[in-house]
């Protein structure tokens, strides 16, 4: 696999992953902002915790327009709360919410089985739990926080 498989690979995983989400209670064509982008300022916000919505347009490279949006949806789910800067009341800061809302236990709880046979097509049946095993293996590397990771020396031709 080189860089560019890697990355096209990228893309088709998270539209598999979006088709997995369960729609929004008032309806996809009702909410302000795809699910992707909900996603990405959610992760910001777990990862960096009281953060503005200007840090979050920042890290993230959204418009504040989509930033704010991603934020009001969240905050309707019962995702995350806000509350004024102590520092600069016009600001607003963003967290996860103390408890898990309805809304985040239903996505946390759906599957993807669904998604990956649509996807797959007519080898769903043949090539889903291969498949399902390789994403459990990749998810357990790159999602799971674990240890920080220590550079390791690169072996060299003459080593």
């Amino acid at each position: 696999m080189n860089g560019v498989q890697l990355f096209l690979l990228g893309r088709t995983l998270m539209k598999i992953g979006e088709d997995a989400l369960p729609e929004p209670p008032a309806g996809a064509d009702r909410q302000s902002g795809s699910a992707r982008l909900v996603l990405i300022v959610a992760s910001d916000i777990a990862a960096h915790p009281g953060s503005a919505i200007s840090e979050i347009v920042a890290r993230t490279g959204l418009p504040q327009s989509q930033v704010s949006a991603a934020v009001a949806r969240l905050k309707e789910a019962g995702s995350v709360e806000t509350a004024p800067d102590p520092a600069d009341r016009r600001r607003v800061l963003v967290r996860q919410a103390g408890e898990v809302s309805d809304r985040v236990a239903q996505v946390r709880a759906t599957g993807i089985e669904s998604a990956l046979m649509a996807a797959l097509g007519t080898d769903a049946p043949r090539h889903l739990p291969e498949i399902q095993a390789a994403l459990d293996v990749l998810a357990r590397h790159f999602l799971d926080p674990g240890p920080p990771k220590s550079a390791a020396p690169r072996e060299t031709a003459a080593s």
